[in-house]
């Protein structure tokens, strides 16, 4: 479930500029749809296809894309579309800024993950030095000071 979430958040950006590209070529938002659906492939272009059958089916857009209203990294993308298909808004501008998001959402994640490994290294380090560090440095010398203070 981890790693299709992940791959999903990976692909989301890709997608939705994928989007804009078919809708500024002229394409209506099913074809855009099955195009990015069919080039994206994984868990999101599966996600997509079958949103793009919903709505061929003849469903409206809110209850098509409601479906991912409860997965988080999808959601936004999903009230994007929603939101356009209700005000008659130009979807291709929501969705770069969907993308935009979407990019500044995964390096934010990426920075966090860079730093977690960081610090993630650096504990067997500690762990296995500050017992060599109290036996080596700390004992003779408490040791030593014992040794003055407790024989005459």
């Amino acid at each position: 479930m981890r790693r299709e979430r992940d791959r999903i958040t990976a692909d989301l950006p890709l997608a939705a500029d994928l989007m804009v590209a078919c809708l500024r070529a002229g394409q209506p938002v099913t074809g855009a749809l099955d195009i990015t659906a069919q080039a994206i492939g994984g868990p999101l272009g599966d996600r997509l296809a079958w949103v793009n059958g919903q709505l061929r089916l003849g469903a409206t857009p809110e209850s098509a894309w409601s479906a991912f209203g409860s997965e988080q990294t999808l959601a936004p993308f999903a009230r994007t579309m929603s939101r356009a298909a209700l005000s008659g808004a130009p979807v291709a501008d929501m969705l770069t800024r969907v993308a935009d998001d979407s990019r500044h959402a995964a390096r934010a994640m990426s920075a966090a993950a860079a730093r977690r490994a960081g610090v993630q290294a650096v504990m067997p380090l500690g762990l296995c030095f500050l017992p060599a560090f109290v036996l080596l440095g700390i004992v003779p010398v408490v040791a030593g000071l014992a040794s003055k203070v407790l024989l005459p």
